[in-house]
């Protein structure tokens, strides 16, 4: 049997070339403008600012950021995520909140609260540094702050997930002899594993360009402390507006290839 679909009418083609126009003007122009002003100068000028010692370390170390934190975050997400879907108890519904409190703190309050917490006169600050640990103003710290401010996003993801599908798979495995960990590798992580991408995707997208909370921990020291925001903001201050748009479209490429890999997972997902 042919199917025929209905020819769109003159309000949906209006509607739909209204709505790529305006996604042409939020997304696709900064774009072209952010790699129109990085190459003004030529290629070869664009690449001396990338090559730039301290770009390349700020480059670094955001990349480095990411890499710890995301797989952290997405283990103590699920493990959350099962506590508070799988479980009833006193108390889990304050623990759902306070999942969800990173995303309601400012970033700059965030960065401050540990600043005040393993500061030089901050509260665990002393204890640390008698030990000689110094976490402010050093890649720790970065990492520390990026722990807290992303830590809701898979979470979040998989909380409103796990709870629709419910337990009856893994109550199936269980009855068929399964251990906890057969159960979750075999029923419950194929279950979620696109949740997970999409909390892997956020996460690592708010890790990049976090701006707020890793200024105030990190002291924005060239070469050591600066990630690609930071750096880029600095560059912009000494007027070096060719090198801050080159540094901002290595942060864009990155953005765009972790696009491009959760388009290629969604693509083999339904295909």
């Amino acid at each position: 049997m042919t199917t025929h679909k209905k020819p769109r009418s003159r309000s949906e083609l209006i509607l739909i070339g209204l709505a790529f126009l305006l996604a042409g003007l939020a997304l696709a122009v900064p774009l072209a403008l952010i790699f129109a002003f990085a190459l003004r100068e030529g290629i070869g000028v664009y690449f001396a600012n990338i090559m730039q010692p301290t770009t390349l370390h700020a480059i670094w170390l955001t990349v480095a950021t990411a890499i710890i934190v995301v797989p952290i975050n997405l283990m103590v997400g699920a493990a959350l995520a099962w506590l508070v879907t799988r479980f009833r108890f006193r108390g889990r519904q304050l623990l759902i909140s306070f999942i969800e409190l990173p995303a309601s703190i400012s970033p700059i309050v965030a960065g401050v609260i540990y600043l005040f917490l393993y500061g030089g006169q901050g509260l665990l600050g002393p204890a640390f540094q008698s030990m000689g640990i110094q976490i402010m103003f050093t890649p720790l710290a970065i990492v520390l702050v990026s722990l807290f401010v992303t830590a809701p996003y898979a979470a979040r993801e998989l909380i409103p997930l796990m709870s629709q599908q419910g337990t009856d798979d893994e109550e199936a495995a269980l009855s068929l002899g399964a251990n906890g960990f057969q159960m979750f590798w075999h029923v419950t992580l194929p279950n979620i594993r696109w949740a997970l991408v999409y909390g892997a995707v956020l996460t690592n997208a708010r890790v990049m360009g976090e701006f707020g909370a890793v200024s105030v921990v990190s002291g924005s020291i060239r070469g050591q402390t600066n990630t690609l925001p930071l750096q880029i903001n600095q560059l912009f201050n000494d007027f070096n507006v060719t090198g801050a748009f080159a540094a901002a479209s290595t942060l864009t490429l990155i953005a765009v290839v972790t696009i491009i890999i959760k388009s290629a997972l969604e693509s083999r997902r339904h295909g």
